[in-house]
């Protein structure tokens, strides 16, 4: 079953995300198995939010063993992130 995967990053900040996105798109297993889509913007608080579609939480999880490493070498502080199902994911 199709996920959405929401994660509030307090204090997070656009150059902080962007090194970080920067090291996950050029790795050599990017894109992972059941990535649909990414977005991230402010959260209007003063930190970041991260978006993702995912094809199961299953794939979620194969695909932050491979991102921690990189998450903690960025300095990005711990997060939960808050996984939903979805019934339906429309790409273009």
């Amino acid at each position: 079953m199709a996920v959405v995967v929401t994660v509030e990053i307090p204090g997070g900040t656009q150059e902080m995300y962007e090194r970080t996105n920067d090291r996950i798109t050029s790795a050599s297993w990017f894109p992972p198995p059941g990535f649909i889509a990414h977005s991230a913007g402010p959260d209007g608080t003063g930190g970041w939010r991260v978006i993702d579609f995912w094809e199961s939480e299953e794939a979620f999880q194969a695909f932050l063993r491979l991102a921690v490493p990189i998450f903690q070498e960025a300095g990005m502080p711990p997060v939960v992130p808050k996984i939903s199902p979805l019934s339906n994911v429309v790409v273009p």
